[in-house]
């Protein structure tokens, strides 16, 4: 009898000690996209015994945490730029959280002043110019895309696309409203046509002659780069960082949050500290060929050969608040019309 209890109370030990490992969890909500995350997520789970649960979607996200309220199983939301980040924060989707380990790896310009949301990477928002027409331009600024030299010339995604409201935003910091919304009325003068596509689109629109500047990320360079079918589209162009001369390229971000109701808020922090350290911000690097928010991590051999830069320091919180302002201002010089 003495050996059954000790046997049942063994068996209850290795049930209760499973269900603790079963439990050891953490829920994320992922605007970016599966090759980039899942060996992420594979390479923490590895070292921390954590499993990460990832529902992944290009928009909706937002909504289904209001839906869902304190009843979301999501603990983190990982998004594409400042515009999404921001949002999660008007909204009250998110809570701040305090680490010592974020704060270290990552610099206060990239990181909310209310803890609310966190860098993970930054990428630039560069013109990528004709090779063959132009060719590089080293002294170019983002106030040039409005002189009437390159009338017909320039090919954009739509204005109000995240990426380009983050640029509107940061003149209207440099500049001010008035400014900015006559900087946007000569952008829009110099259109080689309505604004349409993905950054890659307009690369190929620079490519086929369509016009001969192109707005898009760095990381596209290297997307078409590893696609046979897009590396003529890569090669009809240089990659310039504008306001090389002055303030610096303008700066977005990948980043991370806190939700509200995070169930799993431990596992969660721990994973958000991952993401801001060594292991991960080198994946980011390689994979998606962006550049790592923490100092110290090298960027790709590719990235490497594009040259280094100067980026804008203004703080990204500032660039977000005018978010609306840009908005207004995109809509008042009808810019996607």
């Amino acid at each position: 009898m003495k050996k059954l209890v000790l046997a049942t109370l063994a068996l209850g030990s290795v049930i209760t000690s499973a269900s603790a490992v079963a439990a050891e969890e953490v829920n994320v909500y992922s605007y970016r996209q599966p090759f980039l995350i899942e060996p992420i997520m594979a390479k923490f789970t590895e070292q921390s015994g954590v499993k990460v649960n990832i529902v992944f979607a290009k928009k909706g996200l937002v909504e289904r945490l209001e839906r869902e309220g304190k009843l979301s199983p999501a603990d983190l939301v990982l998004t594409t730029d400042i515009s999404r980040s921001l949002e999660l924060v008007e909204k009250e989707l998110v809570q701040p959280i305090q680490s010592e380990e974020l704060e270290s790896n990552i610099p206060a310009q990239y990181r909310d002043p209310a803890d609310q949301w966190f860098a993970l990477t930054t990428r630039t928002r560069n013109v990528y110019s004709a090779k063959e027409r132009l060719g590089k331009l080293p002294e170019l600024s983002y106030e040039d895309l409005a002189d009437a030299k390159y009338k017909g010339k320039i090919c954009t995604r739509s204005g109000k696309h995240p990426y380009n409201v983050a640029l509107v935003s940061s003149m209207i910091v440099h500049h001010g409203e008035a400014k900015a919304k006559e900087w946007l009325e000569g952008v829009k003068a110099n259109l080689a046509r309505k604004p349409q596509g993905n950054d890659r689109a307009q690369v190929k629109a620079v490519y086929e002659g369509v016009c001969d500047i192109a707005l898009g990320n760095n990381y596209y360079m290297g997307k078409m780069l590893n696609d046979e079918k897009q590396i003529p589209w890569a090669n009809s162009v240089e990659i310039n960082f504008p306001n090389q001369t002055n303030r610096g390229t303008h700066v977005n971000i990948s980043g991370v949050s806190l939700t509200k109701y995070a169930p799993n808020k431990a596992n969660a922090v721990k994973l958000m500290e991952f993401l801001s350290d060594d292991v991960a911000q080198q994946m980011y690097a390689e994979v998606n060929y962006e550049y790592p928010v923490k100092q110290g991590v090298a960027v790709s051999k590719l990235v490497s050969s594009w040259g280094e830069f100067k980026s804008d320091t203004v703080a990204l919180a500032d660039i977000a608040a005018q978010r609306k302002t840009a908005l207004k201002l995109l809509d008042e010089v009808k810019f996607d019309l």
